[in-house]
């Protein structure tokens, strides 16, 4: 059986952030879903538990930061294409996402991403890795 992940993360306002999300075209998996949270499904092995502030604040007797000012952590997806990419960032700022301040777009000969903070300021980054390019070997140096 392939190890699952299941990211937790605070939300303000859960109907609001269910519907960001689902305009990046995640879907939600309603046996795990109630008003204190849900399971966003991002595959068959990778899920994101958006929580209620109170909620998540019941799993940990640590405060909780505002990620609008301080950086927690930076969730990347991989995704199939340069196309993808920017659906979903695009999608991300239309929808009241922020771009990611003082981070320049990443683009290099074999990838391409792009970043933007969801309405609680989590950082996201979407990522296409051209697997032709990736898997190329750097040039060797030649040995005087």
């Amino acid at each position: 059986m392939a190890t699952s992940i299941f990211v937790n993360l605070p939300v303000k306002d859960l109907g609001a952030s269910v519907a960001f999300f689902t305009q990046l075209g995640f879907r939600f998996d309603q046996q795990m879903t109630d008003e204190r949270g849900t399971c966003m499904v991002v595959s068959d092995t990778i899920y994101v538990m958006l929580l209620t502030e109170p909620f998540f604040q019941s799993f940990t007797a640590k405060p909780l930061i505002n990620a609008h000012q301080t950086n927690e952590a930076i969730l990347c997806l991989s995704v199939d294409s340069r196309t993808e990419v920017d659906r979903i960032a695009d999608a991300a700022l239309a929808v009241g996402g922020h771009v990611v301040p003082q981070q320049p777009q990443n683009e290099v000969e074999f990838m391409y991403d792009r970043n933007f903070q969801d309405l609680d300021g989590h950082l996201w980054n979407i990522l296409y890795m051209n697997p032709v390019c990736a898997q190329q070997p750097a040039s060797a140096e030649v040995a005087a």
